[in-house]
């Protein structure tokens, strides 16, 4: 390797030949004219009187020029080996002002740029192809904040080798900002596709992470993406992860000053990821989850994994979090094929509100585990009771240990594997505003303790099992709710009365097809019918409010509804108005045509009225 110390390029020029008025780099219009120039076998370090803090390197196949600034040659040295560029920067506070960027342009099959020193800086790429055979393509030992950016109108490929200890293809030891208004593609064949010790924030920048060995992104302390487009395929991995730097989180804070906590904040940006690996994720926080804006789409194919140190099965997951998820916005589309694949799954709490659009699908079967980890699929729901839960993963739609709310935002849940449920917390489940609506096999709605709908739009089916299901109380208390479950002994809508807990409806507008838990309280009077024809479409009114409805293919026999006034029902109606519930409902609607279906009063609970006060209101402040 040879050592070219840019401060003794000045003395040496003295000898050498010297080339007046050329070029730094033609590319680049700020570029002043060369003074010194020091030539050696393979390449060549020219000084210039440009005074901007710009260092460029050219590189040309097995050989790269660099050109420095001549006011910033007390601060950088370089070290060069080939197309191998090793910089060193001593400054620790900026130059005139500004931090100093390195400009890498060109193309060589055989090279890289390691960049150490103890200041902040930014590389940009400026047209750059670079493959290292023997490492990464951008090492960054610096532990300071590191600008990454790709200039306008610019395309730029990075790739690493094939076997080697690095750990991505791009490494940063301190803070990496991906950004500019160019292009970069990543190729990561051993590890990552790019990986920073310390956060990492996206804007902007068109990112193509094409095949990674790892994962797409993997960063710690936390991550930002506010714009830009992310598309990251054939990851071997989890398409983006984000870990705990330390032991203990600091918890938010302001500006995200010296914050480590694992959490990932989506605020923009279009986000396309496809992973096939078992168990992996396509966004993955080890902390808390914050969407509120941008596009994301996140496709899992891989199936289930037996984790032989914690002694449990996991499976794939669009977006995971260990702590929380709060969703206040954005578009995501989470898909996921694989045996216990879920769209979201969350350790913590799940809140849901605004503007959010989620919409959920998964058709795997679910996973199992032997006593000794082997795996295999089950398609007979009835065949996991047998399974303890950590030696299964059912798929699911939207999956959390903690408690989910529900104030706003449009969810769209659709589930077909054995044992798949559509929304399912491990705790209490709340729905005050939103529209909701699930088709899956087992529950569509689920809570293991109890569950209130008090406002929005809810429509839950499910064709093996009950459309709402708690495993403590349920409470309907207000907003529109339509229900479908399968035949008996399987109820619309379900409550752990066999626990001593109830069903209590006291508000809202209600539709159960397949009618409601034994011994429930209904402090709202409710009709039922039981004729009602398949694939028809219904018109439920209540005072002057019409909620249009078509009926399933399959469902319990019974048909209840209830309202805040004596409800009407027709079928065989002609309807329109505003879609809701993925295409099965209208409302508000307009109706014609019809006849008058004939209800008799439900008794099919108590009237007495139960806890939680009394009745409610309709459905979102629009009823």
């Amino acid at each position: 390797m040879k050592k070219i110390g840019l401060v003794c390029a000045l003395v040496v020029g003295m000898i050498a030949c010297t080339e007046k008025n050329t070029p730094a780099n033609p590319g680049d219009s700020n570029s002043g004219s060369t003074e010194n120039t020091v030539i050696n076998d393979t390449a060549k370090v020219e000084v210039s009187s440009d005074t901007a803090n710009i260092v460029t390197i050219v590189y040309s196949s097995s050989s790269a020029t660099i050109t420095v600034p001549s006011h910033l040659l007390s601060y950088v040295t370089a070290e060069q080996s080939g197309a191998h560029i090793t910089i060193v920067q001593s400054n620790t506070e900026a130059v005139n002002g500004s931090e100093i960027t390195y400009q890498l342009s060109g193309t060589s099959a055989d090279g890289s740029l390691t960049l150490g020193g103890s200041y902040k800086c930014t590389v940009s790429l400026a047209g750059v192809t670079l493959t290292n055979p023997n490492g990464a393509a951008i090492l960054v030992t610096n532990s300071k904040r590191i600008q990454l950016s790709a200039k306008s109108g610019t395309t730029n490929t990075l790739t690493d080798c094939a076997s080697g200890a690095q750990k991505a293809c791009v490494y940063s030891k301190g803070q990496l900002q991906l950004q500019g208004n160019g292009t970069l593609n990543i190729v990561g064949n051993t590890k990552h596709g790019i990986k920073s010790a310390s956060y990492i924030s996206v804007k902007n920048l068109t990112l193509n992470i094409t095949s990674t060995v790892g994962d797409g992104i993997n960063c710690e302390e936390y991550m930002e993406i506010k714009s830009g487009t992310l598309t990251l395929s054939g990851i071997g991995d989890d398409g983006i992860q984000c870990d705990l730097g330390g032991t203990t989180s600091t918890g938010i804070t302001t500006d995200h000053e010296d914050e480590d906590t694992g959490n990932i904040y989506i605020s923009g940006g279009t986000v396309t990821i496809a992973t096939s690996a078992a168990a992996s994720k396509g966004i993955k926080a080890a902390g808390d989850m914050y969407v509120s804006g941008g596009t994301v789409t996140a496709t899992t194919s891989g199936g289930g994994a037996w984790d032989s140190e914690e002694l449990k099965t996991k499976s794939c997951a669009g977006l995971s979090a260990d702590g929380s998820m709060y969703i206040s916005g954005g578009t995501l589309t989470l898909t996921s094929t694989g045996a216990g694949g879920k769209g979201i799954s969350v350790d913590g709490a799940l809140t849901v509100s605004d503007a959010a659009v989620i919409t959920v699908s998964t058709s795997g079967q679910a996973v199992v585990a032997s006593s000794s980890g082997s795996l295999s699929t089950v398609s007979n729901s009835n065949s996991l009771d047998r399974y303890s839960t950590n030696y299964k993963s059912s798929p699911k739609g939207i999956k959390v240990d903690g408690a989910i709310t529900i104030s706003g935002g449009k969810i769209s849940v659709t589930t077909s594997g054995a044992g798949g449920e559509g929304i399912e917390s491990k705790s209490t489940l709340d729905i005050t505003g939103g529209e909701v609506a699930v088709t899956s096999l087992d529950d569509a709605i689920n809570s293991a303790s109890h569950l209130t709908v008090s406002g929005g739009y809810v429509y839950a089916r499910a064709t093996n099992n009950d459309g709402i299901d708690a495993n403590g109380n349920c409470y309907i208390k207000g907003g529109l709710v339509y229900a479908v479950s399968a035949s008996s002994p399987e109820v619309a809508i379900d409550a752990n009365s066999e626990g001593g807990y109830k069903l209590y409806v006291q508000g809202g507008t209600l539709v159960a097809i397949g009618g409601l838990e034994s011994g429930a309280s209904l402090t709202q009077s409710c009709y039922s019918t039981s004729s009602w024809s398949r694939n028809t479409w219904y018109a439920l009114t209540v005072g002057n409010d019409t909620f249009a409805f078509k009926t399933p293919s399959s469902g319990g026999s019974t048909l209840v509804v209830s309202g805040a006034s004596t409800p009407t029902l027709k079928s065989g109606v002609t309807a329109s108005g505003t879609a809701i519930f993925e295409g099965v409902g209208y409302y508000p609607a307009s109706v014609s045509g019809g006849s008058t279906v004939s209800l008799s009063s439900y008794s099919g609970g108590n009237s007495g009225g139960g806890p939680g006060g009394g009745p409610g209101g309709g459905p979102g402040g629009r009823w």
